[in-house]
């Protein structure tokens, strides 16, 4: 890899250039976060279901006695073998970091329109212990825009990320947040997807630091489930 070498000195005087840019973009992104926050919420009243391993779960329990709640919407379709790695990719960071983001009010689900059993085959591959439920049967993942029938797709009706034409894919993956008010009513924040997941994507964090960034031959190109990278098998011996 090919790249300019200098003294200390320049690199020096390079790096706090860079710095200087860095800190206006720090400012900026507080207070973008903090426009997010102030987001009006629009209250849920239709009475969500879900399945999970114990059972029916509405969407006020998936906040276990928080007051804040993160959904991963996890494209697992009915019927399908297909495990998204993007997915897979996203929700391998949230483990280690639900053990601290809990602590400070937040809840997390991961949300799939696969029956559970599906979903119970695909955690106990991945070694997953988040709370992931099955919204089967429910309106849920269409109406919050990451679940499409196949007659709006035909229709040319479906789209995704607030306008982008779906053709194909009867599912896709996004990030919502919803918050317990008085009386234990819920309240939609916030909802991203696309590239807006990527702030949860801890792993691409530290390869933006080093020179070759995300080394990608294309978006996400080297992505794989966990246990198919090629030292996976020599890990598991």
């Amino acid at each position: 890899m090919e790249h300019p070498v200098v003294s200390r000195e320049e690199w020096l005087a390079a790096r706090k250039a860079l710095l200087a840019r860095e800190r206006v973009m720090t400012h900026q992104l507080d207070a973008l976060r903090a426009e997010r926050r102030q987001l009006p919420w629009v209250r849920i009243d239709k009475p969500y279901v879900f399945e999970g391993p114990q059972g029916e779960r509405t969407l006020g329990d998936l906040f276990a006695g928080r007051s804040q709640l993160a959904i991963y919407h996890f494209m697992l379709t009915p019927g399908s073998d297909h495990i998204c790695a993007g997915c897979s990719y996203t929700v391998d960071h949230v483990d280690a970091a639900r053990q601290h983001f809990e602590q400070a009010d937040l809840a997390f689900a991961a949300v799939s329109r696969a029956p559970l059993r599906q979903i119970e085959a695909v955690r106990e591959r991945m070694g997953w212990t988040f709370p992931w439920v099955s919204s089967h049967g429910s309106d849920f993942n269409f109406d919050f825009g990451v679940s499409f029938t196949p007659e709006d797709i035909a229709a040319g009706r479906a789209t995704y990320n607030y306008g982008t034409p779906i053709r194909s894919s009867e599912d896709m993956f996004g990030i919502s947040v919803f918050v317990k008010g008085d009386r234990d009513a819920v309240f939609h924040s916030y909802s991203t997807f696309h590239r807006g997941t990527e702030l949860t994507m801890g792993a691409f964090n530290w390869l933006d630091l080093a020179p070759k960034g995300r080394n990608e031959a294309g978006t996400m190109s080297w992505v794989r489930l966990h246990d198919e990278y090629p030292q996976a098998g020599k890990q598991r011996a």
